[in-house]
């Protein structure tokens, strides 16, 4: 039995003009018309899902209806969803409510909102932290959190709209208030044991990536404020150390916020307003946090050490800034390596020199602080000139032990030296085993017994004789081997020179180098320069 009624097969006929269908024929048309239905509709569902879609259109039906070579249907182009009806009478009869619509109201209706074509237009968020008040940024009153029982309400086309205020954070309550007890232990308790306990907590708990940026903020807000609180900008840096050493924070791209907080308390002018503040302590302890960012971070920013290297150079080689400045600018270039130290200090070295000598003199300097601060300058250029002399040194071949004395005679101790014994005997030359048989050989011989050993002469002549006609056969033989031996020894050696060449010029030129590098210094700072230089390379160069 069809689902398709014959009432409704009567009503289609009757749309279309035919009135005197009769019931057998509308019994007999509905099958048909069920069958045609059902192909066109799986017709148009192939076509839905053909296009990725999971709601079947018209545009189905008419793709379907194109198929099978059927006129499609007009005026069905709308996407609004069709409004059926149903007709008075019948139970299970619909239609579709398709109004007439009369050409002088659609003429006389207004016109419509243009569409907007689709743009890209640039504006301010934020100057300076400061909103700029432009329609393209939201007004200040959906910024400003509204009071208790009121609600920010607008309407627009006589529709309510409920505006929602911006995410202010996304951090847990946890997260806050971790970051609110260590920020109160740096600023009020920094020299208290939960104060490490907190630093110990930033260098190994996971988990504490979101705070990063907030961290990166307040240090960075902190130091530029707080030049003259000596223990706050100590505790600041020591927070840095402990988010470096989280091998759980990726904090890359925070750099760009830490690195000039820490220049800062490497080269500023002034760290803390009290003579008792030990200001060298924390320029040494961010000269060693530059030289790990630029260790650790060089490789990913491949401008992050030629900048500081060149921000701490101005800072040495200018001569208006103070003495303080300049010893953190030889601090910080001294952490950063030995071939920083030879490329960039010490070809400065004399000309500073000269400006640095009159400061430390009592003639030149009345100024017992300014002293001091010269004198510390001193120390850091003595501390990164040894620095590099023993680096350099540490590249030349092992050398002899220095002289000892032993029984009024003066004894240089070899290292690996050979004892004489018959397997070194045995390792010898032929040339030098032949030499040596031959004074053994004559050893025995004791020329004050000649006279009483008459009868016994000839026989030991004769032995003697022999063994000296069969020493000089050996040597003829070995002397031949030896020559054949020597040419093969010296092609080798004649092709390992060559290769080695290169090599001895580069190091010998080191050790002259070098050489020429611990007399310069000697001039510069006396017998302090021999405490960075080894035991044997100094007996070498006295």
């Amino acid at each position: 039995m069809s689902i398709v009624q014959k009432e409704t097969i009567e009503v289609i006929a009757q749309s279309i003009g035919i009135n005197n269908l009769s019931p057998d024929v509308a019994l007999a048309l509905a099958p048909d018309v069920e069958y045609r239905v059902r192909e066109i509709m799986q017709e148009a569902i192939k076509c839905m899902r053909h296009s990725k879609r999971t709601i079947l259109t018209a545009d189905d039906v008419d793709a379907a209806l194109k198929l099978r070579n059927v006129e499609p249907i007009y005026g069905f182009a709308s996407n609004d969803p069709l409004r059926f009806k149903r007709a008075a009478g019948h139970k299970d009869l619909f239609y579709v409510d398709d109004r007439d619509v009369e050409f002088k109201d659609v003429i006389e209706a207004p016109l419509p909102r243009a569409p907007l074509d689709t743009s890209i237009a640039v504006h301010w968020l934020a100057i300076e932290g400061v909103q700029p008040a432009i329609p393209e940024n939201p007004p200040l009153e959906a910024l400003v959190a509204p009071s208790e029982g009121k609600k920010l309400d607008s309407k627009e086309e006589g529709l309510p709209i409920d505006i929602k205020l911006p995410v202010k954070h996304v951090l847990s309550r946890e997260l806050q208030l971790y970051f609110e007890k260590v920020i109160n232990l740096t600023t009020h308790q920094s020299e208290t044991v939960l104060f490490k306990e907190a630093l110990r907590s930033l260098a190994t708990d996971a988990g504490l990536h979101p705070l990063v940026p907030y961290f990166t903020c307040f240090i960075a807000d902190e130091v530029s404020r707080n030049l003259n609180k000596f223990c706050l900008l100590f505790a600041l840096m020591r927070i840095v150390w402990s988010l470096l050493q989280n091998p759980h924070i990726h904090i890359e791209p925070y750099l760009h916020q830490l690195m000039p907080s820490v220049i800062t308390c490497l080269v500023a002018k002034r760290l803390g307003n009290r003579f008792s503040d030990n200001h060298w302590e924390l320029r040494n302890f961010a000269a060693n946090l530059v030289a790990t960012i630029c260790q650790r971070f060089g490789h990913v920013y491949h401008n992050l050490q030629p900048r500081v290297t060149r921000t701490l150079l101005h800072a040495f080689l200018d001569p208006t800034k103070a003495l303080p400045q300049h010893y953190g600018a030889i601090q910080g270039l001294a952490a950063l390596g030995p071939r920083v130290v030879r490329l960039l200090i010490l070809p400065n070295l004399e000309a500073y020199m000269q400006l640095l000598v009159p400061e430390m003199q009592l003639e030149g300097q009345k100024n017992e602080m300014k002293r001091q601060e010269a004198w510390q300058v001193y120390g850091a250029l003595l501390f990164a000139a040894g620095k590099c002399m023993h680096d350099l040194l540490k590249k030349f071949p092992s050398l002899p032990t220095p002289l000892k004395e032993t029984n009024n005679k003066v004894v240089t101790m070899l290292p690996n030296k050979r004892k004489a014994s018959m397997d070194n005997l045995l390792q010898q030359p032929p040339q030098k085993k032949l030499s040596t048989d031959g004074s053994l050989g004559a050893m025995p011989m004791n020329p004050m017994q000649q006279p009483t050993m008459q009868g016994g002469s000839g026989g030991f002549s004769g032995g003697v004789g022999g063994s000296d006609a069969g020493l000089s056969a050996i040597a003829q033989q070995l002397q031949s081997e030896n020559a054949l031996g020597s040419n093969v020894q010296r092609e080798k050696a004649d092709g390992q020179a060559q290769k080695t060449s290169s090599v001895l010029a580069q190091a010998w030129k080191e050790e002259t180098d070098g050489g020429r590098l611990l007399s310069s210094l000697f001039e510069y700072f006396g017998h302090s320069m021999f405490s960075f230089t080894p035991a044997p390379e100094l007996s070498l160069f006295l």
